[in-house]
């Protein structure tokens, strides 16, 4: 199932087209609204999920690298040893795979992971998360893979009726 390493290929050229377009449009921090609930704007984490560790000092860069790293080699090496006619979960994996180097690439390059998707849910009226952590094209691709490993972890635990395994 290899071949769908394409996937993580365009993830990653999709990610890193996208960063580039923003950084050579934007200033750090500057707003442009998209539409009424999503801005495109410039922002730096040196953390990872919602900004955690980002004012570790720095070390957390090399940390975060290298377990993108460590990650991207599992998921590979789960990927090629899948069985023909897993689709879904070789999508997933190739999802996670593309923008886990996606921001392993901006961890190594610039020292932080460019973000600049900023969305307001205006239903939600806690300001903790709103706006919404701004997020990129790799952390999307990544969240997606997750959903679809989910899906598939729970596709799987539940035996078919007539498969082996299952009541009668």
């Amino acid at each position: 199932m290899k071949h769908w390493l394409w996937l993580s290929v365009v993830v990653i050229l999709l990610d890193q087209a996208s960063k580039w377009l923003v950084l050579s449009m934007l200033a750090p921090y500057q707003v442009l609204e998209l539409l009424p609930n999503l801005n495109l704007t410039l922002l730096f984490n040196r953390g990872a999920a919602f900004s955690f560790l980002a004012d570790a000092g720095g070390w957390q860069r090399w940390l975060l690298a290298g377990f993108a790293l460590l990650i991207t080699v599992v998921l590979v090496a789960w990927l090629v040893r899948l069985q023909p006619g897993k689709w879904l979960l070789a999508s997933g994996l190739a999802l996670i795979i593309g923008g886990a180097i996606g921001n392993l690439i901006d961890r190594v390059v610039f020292g932080h992971v460019v973000d600049f998707i900023q969305v307001y849910l205006p239903l939600i009226p806690m300001r903790l998360f709103n706006p919404w952590p701004a997020f990129n094209v790799a952390d999307s691709a990544i969240s997606i893979g997750v959903v679809i490993l989910l899906i598939e972890t729970f596709r799987d635990e539940h035996p078919k009726p007539g498969v082996e395994g299952s009541s009668a």
